[in-house]
């Protein structure tokens, strides 16, 4: 007999719905998530799940079934910094904080996933861990938890994510082949001239022109030397230099971000970064310090795990709700890291509902999901697990 992981999940659904308006009331931020990790950390101990703090805040749960293979799920945990203007009995109580990305909803699924697939586990060949992140919204807490071990003792062979999606019906998922989700690269420009009267610009060397040019040059980059086929930008969020409408400055700085979706075109946009701006700056007698982060890498779905997520939402959603996504995301999204490490699948879980006025947009101060989604999540997570180890 079939195991119907969609109807075990219904029947968890309302406690499920209090775990999670708890953790949207209460939201945390980074890695001071000492509460959510409290309240994770009190299920997995009435599951007798056993567990680990990662990632200081982070938590890394493990299922043992019979079997050596082992896949991994994670859920992340953070909020955001905004001020929730929802207007509901599950509002934030903490100002200027709100689980606008949906994070609350993604551990709440994770939890009843703990607990169904800990009820069977001598049901399965193998082996679950469970991620809970940290930090997914700011440095990414997934970076952390792999560095202490998370994917190792045992190995982990695959990983699996999800994300709600507001524009994607409850009821539905979205998936997509290759890349899903953008590599980011905040950086900082610094342009040093020589500060002059602005009556005598010819005794100064202009920080300020040459920021123009650099930013010109910055946009050749992507219109002339990327294929138009191949998402990436580069964009210049914030200029500043200058404090008088007379004064030539002595500096200026700029700073913005670089998004692709291939690892190459990351690299060379980078190296093409500094060689433009150092090119430009030293043609007008200046000099320039360049500071390039490594963000987020890009996230890419193994073309087999998707498949097979595919195949197990098929079973529970039915093949008519599985959309096929075109384009990806500029966005950045931290289960890259994992991606980067193991063969991944990555997946959007229909969270909106237009009857219910569930259509705001994520990291806005109205977002909400439709709570229906929770146990579709779950549905599909276990069934995920099942079949691969089956």
């Amino acid at each position: 007999m079939e195991l119907d992981f969609l109807k075990i999940a219904q029947n968890m659904k309302d406690e499920l719905i209090d775990i999670r308006r708890d953790l949207h009331m209460h939201p945390e931020l980074d890695y001071e998530l000492k509460r959510t990790q409290g309240k994770i950390k009190e299920f997995l101990d009435r599951e007798n799940i056993q567990y680990e703090e990662v990632a200081d805040t982070g938590i890394c749960a493990i299922i043992k079934g019979n079997g050596n293979k082992t896949i991994g799920l994670r859920a992340d945990m953070d909020a955001l910094p905004i001020q929730d203007m929802k207007k509901c009995e599950y509002s934030s109580k903490v100002k200027g904080k709100m689980h606008a990305c949906g994070h609350d909803v993604h551990t709440t699924i994770l939890l009843g996933v703990a607990r169904i697939l800990n009820s069977m586990k001598d049901k399965l060949n193998g082996n679950v861990k469970l991620f809970f992140e940290p930090a997914e919204e700011t440095s990414g807490g997934a970076k952390v938890m792999i560095k202490e071990g998370v994917l190792e003792n045992p190995n982990v062979d695959r990983v699996i994510g999800l994300h709600v999606e507001e524009g994607i019906d409850v009821g539905k998922i979205g998936v997509r082949y290759g890349v899903v989700n953008a590599a980011s690269n905040p950086f900082t420009i610094k342009i040093r001239g020589v500060g002059a009267h602005g009556a005598r610009p010819h005794t100064g060397i202009d920080p300020i022109v040459m920021a123009s040019y650099v930013i010109v040059g910055l946009q050749e980059i992507i219109s002339r030397e990327i294929p138009p086929t191949d998402g990436a930008l580069i964009t210049v969020g914030s200029i500043n230099g200058g404090t008088a409408q007379n004064v030539i400055p002595s500096e200026v700085t700029i700073s913005g971000i670089i998004r692709t979706m291939k690892t190459e075109h990351r690299e060379y946009v980078k190296k093409r970064l500094r060689q433009v701006t150092e090119g430009i700056v030293e043609s007008m007698r200046g000099s320039c310090e360049i500071d390039i982060e490594e963000s987020y890498p890009c996230l890419y779905n193994d073309d087999t795990v998707i498949k097979d997520v595919v195949s197990s939402a098929s079973h529970i959603i039915g093949d008519k709700n599985i959309i096929n996504l075109e384009n990806p995301s500029m966005g950045v999204e931290s289960f890259a890291y994992f991606s980067m490490e193991r063969p991944s699948a990555f997946y959007y879980l229909g969270s909106g509902n237009k009857d219910k006025g569930i259509v705001n947009p994520a990291h806005g101060s109205l977002f909400d999901v439709d709570e229906d989604c929770i146990p579709i999540g779950i549905a599909i997570q276990c069934r995920a697990v099942y079949d691969f180890l089956k």
